[in-house]
């Protein structure tokens, strides 16, 4: 981008040495157009957009468009399963297939929530040929992992759930609530307090998505090695798809979250203070101190990265600065470069949503830019 990329919105002169770094990436970073912000003790210090929401550049970004910011729906998807756990509809070590009988089938009956939240039910991929598109149907894709063995050993090998994550745990939701996880969440956190973020876009407005574009070599959608666990876990969802209006409506909970930074940052600020939001409790304290408590720490098999995991959040990880410094923060990254997290220590929730794919090595230059810079401020 040049220096001619309108940045837009708001910052506290406090945070002057974030927006000069957010500026920074459309001049010299690779930026397309996002937005960014953060809501610091229910206070909201940074807003900003600025940019293209197209790959051709003709169309400007503007303060309510949204974007897709890919798995930082898992952290969102692990906010609606603790507010299960909250209203005894499942509980954490209580087996899936308690609320789910089918799921016990091929050696699955003593694999409990837990293990899926963190990653260790053994089931990062779908071990069968299945249809294309068939991540757009939900009773296909829990009938498929309701029925598999799991590919290893439950509660022992850690291999990222990158799709079916959501799966599970939006199946586990309308098992035992009624609605599917995209309805609950927007009936009981986004809609009751004004945020923009969805799993599943109403249609009305599919207008204001930005497009979400990018080389896919180095991410998650990298489809140069197909007998790789990392590649059959991404089978069902066709990487050309993301700007259809068949992506955007559907809920594929694990990946497809769409919404504004301003949104999220908000949501994360709220978890930041103990789960209230808007002075209304979302859940309770005790059970998100449990779902942010370390599950585990080292290497997982799918992606071969490092992680701290908690029970479907992400947790600040040393020497890996995407959530700040503090090792209570909580949260996720989205392929492509998007994150949402709450640092309970400095009473802050923080997103970032860009729409051109960072395919990179570590973290992408831009989000490491703007949360040096935050930190930084606040000393």
């Amino acid at each position: 981008m040049t220096d001619a990329v309108a940045v837009n919105g708001r910052c506290d002169r406090r945070f002057t040495a974030l927006a000069e770094a957010f500026a920074e990436n459309f001049r010299s970073r690779g930026e397309a157009g996002a937005a960014v912000a953060v809501t610091l003790n229910g206070e909201p210090v940074i807003d900003l957009w600025g940019g293209f929401a197209d790959s051709a550049c003709t169309r400007p970004w503007a303060e309510d468009t949204l974007v897709c910011m890919m798995s930082v729906a898992k952290a969102v998807t692990a906010l609606c399963a603790a507010m299960a756990v909250d209203r005894g509809l499942i509980g954490w070590d209580q087996p899936v297939a308690r609320y789910w009988p089918e799921f016990a089938a091929a050696g699955k009956g003593g694999i409990p929530v837990r293990w899926v939240l963190d990653h260790r039910a053994g089931l990062p991929a779908i071990s069968v040929p299945l249809p294309d598109g068939v991540a757009y149907d939900r009773e296909a894709m829990t009938a498929a992992l309701a029925a598999q063995a799991p590919l290893s050993v439950p509660g022992k090998a850690r291999a990222y759930h990158s799709v079916t994550l959501g799966y599970l745990i939006g199946e586990l939701i309308r098992r035992t609530d009624g609605r599917s996880l995209g309805r609950f969440l927007a009936e009981e956190v986004c809609g009751p307090h004004g945020i923009d973020y969805w799993i599943g876009l109403p249609p009305e407005l599919h207008g204001r998505c930005a497009e979400f574009f990018g080389e896919t070599a180095g991410t998650l959608f990298d489809r140069s090695d197909p007998d790789s666990l990392k590649c059959r876990a991404m089978a069902q969802v066709p990487a050309e798809d993301f700007n259809t209006e068949r992506f955007r409506s559907a809920e594929i909970p694990s990946i497809n979250g769409i919404g504004t930074a301003r949104g999220v940052a908000r949501l994360f600020d709220g978890l930041a203070a103990g789960g209230v939001l808007d002075g209304r409790r979302l859940l309770g304290a005790e059970v998100l101190a449990e779902a942010t408590t370390e599950q585990w720490h080292g290497r997982e098999d799918l992606l071969g990265h490092t992680r701290r995991m908690a029970l479907g959040f992400a947790l600040g990880l040393p020497g890996h600065l995407a959530m700040g410094p503090s090792p209570r923060a909580f949260g996720h990254t989205g392929a492509g470069g998007a994150i949402g997290f709450a640092d309970p220590d400095a009473g802050l929730g923080f997103a970032y949503a860009p729409n051109h794919m960072y395919s990179g090595p570590g973290i992408s230059p831009r989000l490491s830019a703007l949360v040096d810079a935050l930190y930084a401020a606040l000393g």
